[in-house]
């Protein structure tokens, strides 16, 4: 133990404590010495009946985050898909009162959206038959991102060569896919369940922790880094680089629909977390929400 605690691998938070791993201890473990357990059969039955190919993918990121909680008794956590990868299908635009229009749009094949903007001016039904006509044959198929930067791009060149119409069509697509309107950017579930871990139960700390999942910064920017890189990745203690996540380990792995990476999930526990069975436990859940997400893509297997 003494020769351990030479290397740096374990220490002794205080004189009367006993010896546990540090960062470095844990992560020569990680790398080197961990043997993988399956996933039992139960639990591996729950995530494919809970990641349901027929729902909606706001359901779905849901329940893969919830499941994620329930199953490790941690947080777990799951980044909506990149918007720039949802496709505009159709738009519809229905009057409402004076100059508020109720929007319709589908993206992909089963999400639709209803939204209500507020114009400059009155738009009858046929003008806004006409603009909605307008959009879905310049727009459709085309991803949600790429046609807001055109509309914009649109709004700021010359119009003259555009007739009112089209000039009109423009302005409501932008308030209709306005990117200041979208979701939160990932979903966060059991984050009370790291309350009944001894070395997270600091008030301090907590409260610290709980304040980098409200504000999100430090979390999307850990989770954008998992997305650039392939397979689980694992942040352990200060390895992520933020000080509330000093005495957590964040287990995560990207999910895609085809060959596209389009998100991130992942669990949020303390550095003691049983590694064994958190790292396969996210690498399936990442596997059967890409196939979830598309369900012409075959499930994987155990």
């Amino acid at each position: 133990m003494a020769d351990l605690e030479d290397l740096g691998l374990v220490h002794s938070p205080h004189t009367s404590a006993g010896r546990i791993p540090t960062v470095s201890g844990y992560r020569m473990f990680v790398d080197s010495l961990l043997t993988y357990k399956p996933l039992e059969s139960k639990e591996l039955s729950k995530i494919q009946e809970g990641l349901n190919a027929d729902e909606d993918t706001d359901h779905v990121i849901s329940t893969a985050s919830r499941l994620l909680a329930e199953l490790t008794q941690m947080a777990g956590i799951v980044t909506l898909p990149k918007r720039e990868l949802v496709y505009l299908r159709h738009i519809e635009f229905l009057p409402l009162s004076n100059t508020r229009i109720l929007v319709i749009f589908v993206t992909d094949e089963k999400e639709v959206h209803n939204k209500i903007i507020q114009t400059d001016k009155i738009f009858s039904a046929a003008e806004l038959q006409q603009a909605a006509n307008f959009i879905n044959s310049t727009y459709s198929g085309r991803g949600l991102q790429s046609v807001r930067e055109d509309v914009l791009k649109e709004l700021q060149e010359d119009q003259q060569r555009m007739n009112q119409g089209m000039i009109d069509a423009i302005q409501i697509a932008q308030l209709a896919l306005d990117s200041n309107n979208k979701k939160e950017d990932y979903v966060l579930a059991g984050e009370t369940n790291l309350m009944g871990f001894n070395e997270l139960s600091n008030r301090d700390y907590l409260k610290k922790l709980f304040e980098a999942f409200s504000q999100k910064q430090a979390v999307i920017h850990l989770l954008d880094q998992c997305m650039k890189a392939e397979g689980v990745q694992i942040f352990i203690g200060e390895e992520s680089g933020y000080k509330a996540f000093e005495q957590c380990s964040l287990v995560t792995s990207s999910y895609s629909v085809g060959n596209e990476v389009v998100g991130v999930l992942g669990v949020i526990g303390p550095t003691r977390m049983a590694y064994e069975k958190i790292i396969p436990f996210v690498d399936i859940t990442a596997k059967l929400l890409g196939a979830a997400l598309n369900p012409r893509t075959a499930s994987p297997s155990s």
